[in-house]
């Protein structure tokens, strides 16, 4: 089926668009092959929250508590790793399961007790924060001992080399290709309707593009960066989880209508449930990638990423509502967050005047959400 593209999409690629030429012009520094190379890795810690975010919101609901949940999640690997002598991939291990059951609670809570996820996940914020502070104990507590390595550390040290970069990226387009003719053959065959050959071609095209260019301008410092690789693996995970599922199906008639889902036997508490539980997992991966590019677990650790990474949706098109949202639309919007943060960051930009603008986005942003949806 042919898609047209919207006053949003138009939107965000001007918006990007503008923002990058601001910043390219004001901050030339901006265009360097080493800061473009940690724009990839902001990009990635950013997007991979806004993914989890993502399966969060189209059923409905919203999540708080991830910044101060990324926090205390890896503080717990990082704690385990530095203080207790444990291997890191067994400390990581640790972070990972208690993201998973802590989540798979709060999802219990919201669905067994009918407690709003707003208040669920506020608690959350405050007390993760709390028990962070005390994991670490109001201390900086580094991911490994100076001048060493582990796993921890590799997680944003580790970069794939440009050779197997390019090779890695034609393994992904000939897939891209090949899953675009079978999906046309499949839908042919089942009576539907297929978009033009012209518009698929373009689209893997485009994809393809981007995709060599990407791999072009990591090439330019050390390769792809291993947070990179890891966002791909995930959002790959959520895309075809929401596009290729029943799982996924669920996610968006709940969020478009939770009431004629269960009385069509959709397991509504039960996909809340599974939802939030990959959330906690996704947290928790983010939380390891943010702490080892910090190089620490510090006490202001994750602060405000909640509110980047519903921004991210939000931008990408996401409905608060429920039951609107794509992976593609979420990277953009991520993708425009962390363009802000690193350009504003490059400039020297206050704090404050950060927050502000970080505010004035989500603002603008839930704005354009609303009058869109009123169209």
């Amino acid at each position: 089926m042919s898609r047209s593209f919207s006053l949003r999409d138009y939107s965000i690629a001007f918006a990007l668009l503008g923002i990058c030429v601001f910043f390219g012009v004001v901050e030339p520094k901006f265009l360097d092959s080493r800061n473009l190379s940690l724009l990839m890795t902001e990009l990635s810690i950013t997007a991979t929250l806004a993914m989890g975010m993502l399966l969060v919101i189209l059923p409905g609901h919203i999540d708080l508590s991830v910044g101060s949940g990324l926090a205390l999640l890896s503080g717990i690997a990082t704690v385990l790793t530095t203080k207790a002598g444990l291997p890191s991939p067994v400390g990581l291990s640790i972070g990972f399961l208690a993201g998973l059951v802590i989540w798979s609670g709060k999802g219990v809570l919201i669905v067994k007790e009918r407690i709003p996820a707003f208040i669920v996940t506020l608690a959350g914020l405050l007390v993760f924060r709390g028990l962070f502070w005390l994991v670490i104990q109001n201390q900086t507590v580094p991911v490994v001992a100076g001048g060493q390595t582990n796993v921890y550390s590799l997680i944003s040290t580790w970069y794939l080399p440009t050779p197997a970069g390019y090779a890695l990226a034609l393994t992904v387009i000939v897939a891209m290709v090949l899953a675009t003719i079978q999906g046309r053959k499949q839908r042919l065959l089942n009576g539907f309707e297929v978009e033009s050959g012209e518009s698929a071609f373009l689209r893997v095209f485009i994809a393809a593009q981007a995709l060599l260019l990407f791999v072009i301008v990591t090439g330019q410092f050390r390769g792809i960066p291993l947070p990179a690789l890891i966002f791909a693996a995930v959002a790959l995970a959520v895309h075809v989880l929401t596009q290729h599922t029943p799982f996924g199906r669920y996610l968006y008639a709940i969020g478009g209508n939770a009431e004629a889902a269960l009385i069509s036997a959709v397991p509504v508490g039960r996909v809340v449930t599974v939802a939030f539980a990959i959330m906690g997992g996704i947290v928790a991966v983010t939380g390891f990638m943010l702490t080892s590019y910090t190089g620490n677990s510090t006490t202001d650790l994750g602060e405000w990423m909640e509110l980047d990474a519903v921004a991210a949706c939000v931008i990408g098109g996401v409905s608060l509502r429920g039951g609107r949202g794509t992976v593609l639309g979420v990277l953009a919007g991520a993708l425009i967050m962390a363009t802000l943060l690193n350009g504003m960051t490059l400039m020297a930009v206050s704090p404050e005047y950060k927050l502000m603008v970080r505010g004035s986005v989500l603002l603008a942003a839930v704005w354009m959400d609303v009058r869109l949806g009123r169209q």
